[in-house]
């Protein structure tokens, strides 16, 4: 049988001619064979002369070969392959498609398989951006029967990620500021990975002012730069921050924002109880609903103010230490109330509609937005009355008497009863002691029947006072709404109260002192208790 000496192995040739669709190969020992031109490329790329290695598949026992120089080139490129996992070596790929259980990769005419727990450091969500990467691998195994070569990325970045995280850790410490890219953002804050190491930015730490989002701010792939606050070493837990490369527009803000200073800035947020307003980058303050009209009121910010307008305001206070700055929008014009007291004097007679009527009094219109209040202590000298709406109601015209304007504290206060004299002043002169008079009985209580003597103005009989006999029992004596004449005996206008005496008025001479006087001797009462109400037999 004829030696084959170059069956089944590669071998180099030189290209004797080109001839329709076939490279003519000359090989040594005056063999030769033709390689379809087609596995040169498109356009091909091949000359007479040039040196080309082939695979020899099959060689006659003359000098004709079968060659093949795809087949070639692939056993060249498995060696290089194999050369490199003998030697630990990565070899780059390109990735080609995903396939089941993972990813098919293309290494240079060598085809790969990249399983999906190898693929990266996490599960890979979307698999078609992988495709079309060129990327480096660390070989697994190799499959020299089946041609197959398992590859690994997860192996390489875990190299990386150990080195990067070795580096990190030596520069790690509070205080210290790094460059990081940022891997997600959530609506708490962003996680920045600053090499093998996650770190968390809280959005309050993204700027001194107010942020909304964190995707206001940051976004994912972003290369930031990071103070580390806080770092335990324990959990490699790392709290960062961002705003810390800015000086802290708190820090001189009571320097530039006294009170009183006027500031203008836009309303960010609304709240049920006012508006905040970004006078500055990083500084915000608060427009109090109360602090908005001097005279209306704001049931919600929104009535007034719109979230995004440019509004001006005054500082009304400001507490750096607090991060606290109060601003107020009705200050920008006159104070209403700094004017009532020179237009209402004390004393002054208003006329005004009645606006409201509550169990406690009546609120009086004086001018737009401002209402007086009158007690219903104010409402009568006489009449006792539980509630204002026994006398009026909303919309009746009525004359009231200015009694204080508490401009700090915008209160005004008002007066009905006072339009007329107190009629008790007058009583030591319309019905002096001594004299006699003419009442009805009102009310009848086991110490004795009060009388009303002046509309609104009772006295009292006490039961000693009602006959010359001894009484046990003040009704079998007098009964509500009997008309009865007595004598005043005493008074305390600034009490109150009226002692009568239904006796002494049938008597000229009777000295109602020297009974007194003998009522005390028999412990029954005495003329202080009967005025101030401590009336009845004294306990023993």
């Amino acid at each position: 049988m004829t030696d084959r000496p170059f069956e089944n192995t590669v071998v180099r040739g030189t290209v004797r001619s080109l001839s329709g669709d076939f490279a003519i190969i000359d090989l040594a020992n005056d063999v030769s064979g033709r390689v379809p031109i087609a596995e040169f490329g498109k356009p091909p790329a091949v000359a007479v002369g040039d040196g080309v290695d082939v695979l020899v598949e099959v060689q006659d026992e003359g000098k004709e070969a079968q060659l093949s120089k795809e087949k070639a080139d692939v056993l060249r490129k498995w060696d290089a392959v194999a050369k490199s996992h003998a030697a630990g070596e990565l070899v780059e790929g390109t990735v080609v498609a995903p396939v089941k259980g993972g990813f098919s990769v293309d290494l240079g005419g060598v085809r790969g398989f990249l399983p999906g727990r190898h693929a990266d450091l996490r599960i890979v969500k979307n698999p078609d951006d992988l495709v079309g990467e060129k990327l480096q691998f660390k070989i697994l195994s190799l499959d020299d029967e089946e041609g197959g070569v398992k590859l690994s990325r997860r192996a390489l970045l875990e190299k990386e990620l150990r080195a990067q995280k070795s580096e990190t850790l030596g520069k790690l410490k509070e205080g210290a500021v790094l460059t990081g890219r940022v891997k997600t953002v959530t609506d708490y804050g962003a996680f920045v990975d600053l090499g093998g190491l996650d770190g968390l930015l809280h959005v309050t730490e993204m700027s001194w002012g107010r942020v909304g989002h964190p995707r206001e701010v940051v976004k994912v792939g972003d290369e930031v730069q990071v103070t580390v606050l806080k770092y335990d070493a324990a959990t490699e837990r790392i709290a960062l921050g961002m705003k810390q490369a800015q000086p802290d527009p708190w820090a001189d803000a009571e320097s530039r924002l006294k009170p009183g200073t006027q500031v203008s800035g836009k309303v960010t947020s609304l709240t049920d109880y006012g508006a905040f307003v970004a006078v500055e980058p990083g500084v915000e303050g608060l427009v109090h609903i109360s602090e908005m009209s001097w005279t209306k009121r704001v049931t919600h910010p929104s009535k007034v103010l719109n979230a995004g307008e440019q509004i001006s305001a005054v500082v009304l206070e400001v507490d750096a230490k607090a991060r606290r700055l109060r601003l107020g929008t009705r200050q920008l014009a006159p104070n209403p109330w700094s004017q009532l007291e020179e237009q209402y004097p004390i004393g002054s007679v208003i006329r005004g509609r009645v606006r409201n009527v509550t169990d406690f009094g009546v609120f009086v219109g004086v001018q737009e937005g401002i209402d007086g209040l009158v007690h219903v202590s104010d409402l009568s000298w006489t009449q006792r009355i539980k509630h204002a709406g026994e006398l009026y109601k909303k919309g009746d015209e009525i004359e009231a008497v200015v009694l204080d304007v508490d401009v700090p504290n915008e209160r005004f206060s008002l007066g009905i009863k006072q339009l007329r004299p107190d009629p008790w002043n007058e009583l030591p002169s319309t019905h002096p002691i001594g004299s006699v008079t003419k009442g009805k009985v009102t009310r009848v209580v086991d110490f004795g029947a009060f009388v009303e003597i002046e509309p609104g103005i009772e006295g009292l009989v006490h039961v000693s006072q009602l006959r010359d006999e001894r009484v046990e029992n003040p009704r079998e004596v007098v009964k509500e709404g009997d008309e009865v004449t007595v004598k005043v005996i005493d008074m305390d206008p600034d009490a109150r109260k009226v002692a009568l005496s239904m006796k002494a008025a049938q008597h000229e001479d009777f000295d109602y002192r020297e009974t007194m006087r003998s009522l005390e001797r028999e412990g029954r009462a005495s003329f202080g208790d009967v005025l101030a109400g401590k009336l009845g037999k004294k306990e023993e």
